[in-house]
């Protein structure tokens, strides 16, 4: 049987648009039926698609991609399912945004040597700007906590009643039950609320 060519998307399920990817793969003449669209993060490789293709791919395939970063995001873990894919299985890689990643080319020592160097210096780059987006996200969150700035919902106005039942909660004459229906919030809330209101008389 002739070699096929497949293509393999990687959408994470925030971003669901797959067109660029698509649109590109249609342009490398990739058959439709050929093409494995998986909607998650790239953080590991237990994608439902790409098991499929994996499982699908024979010795001399093509694999298409738009860009590394889809095939995942894990340094180690890239290099080791390149590794499966080339090594082990046969099968030829392109990664259609950098043509340096095109196991077709050199297929001498030297070209592969050159083709593991640029892949490895990739996966590194795609992981550590992941890594630094986090940090960046992470000391935004601080300095903008550092300036007063609250996260999440916030917090709802009391019942005009609570003032006046949790006095009676306070002197025995309701149970913590009983005060939190007369407020129509939950019991754990109720409770809450006293920890906060004590604390501000």
């Amino acid at each position: 049987m002739a070699e096929q060519v497949y293509g393999y998307i990687r959408v994470s399920a925030r971003d669901q648009n797959e067109d660029r990817q698509r649109i590109a793969l249609g342009e490398a003449a990739v058959p439709e039926r050929n093409i494995y669209i998986d909607r998650r993060s790239g953080k590991d490789f237990e994608r439902p698609e790409y098991k499929k293709l994996l499982r699908k791919l024979k010795k001399d395939d093509l694999l298409y991609i738009k860009s590394i970063d889809r095939l995942g995001r894990n340094y180690a873990e890239i290099l080791e399912q390149w590794r499966v894919l080339t090594k082990e299985k046969g099968v030829d890689i392109v990664v259609l945004d950098m043509p340096l990643l095109d196991t077709r080319r050199g297929r001498d020592l030297m070209g592969t040597f050159l083709s593991d160097i640029v892949l490895q210096v990739l996966s590194f780059v795609a992981e550590n700007e992941r890594d630094n987006i986090r940090q960046r996200q992470a000391e935004g969150i601080a300095a903008a906590k550092a300036r007063g700035v609250r996260f999440g919902r916030p917090p709802k106005p009391l019942p005009e009643n609570y003032h006046s039942v949790y006095q009676k909660w306070k002197q025995g004459e309701l149970t913590g039950t009983a005060a939190a229906g007369a407020c129509g919030i939950p019991l754990s809330t109720f409770r809450y609320w006293a920890q906060v209101y004590e604390k501000g008389t």
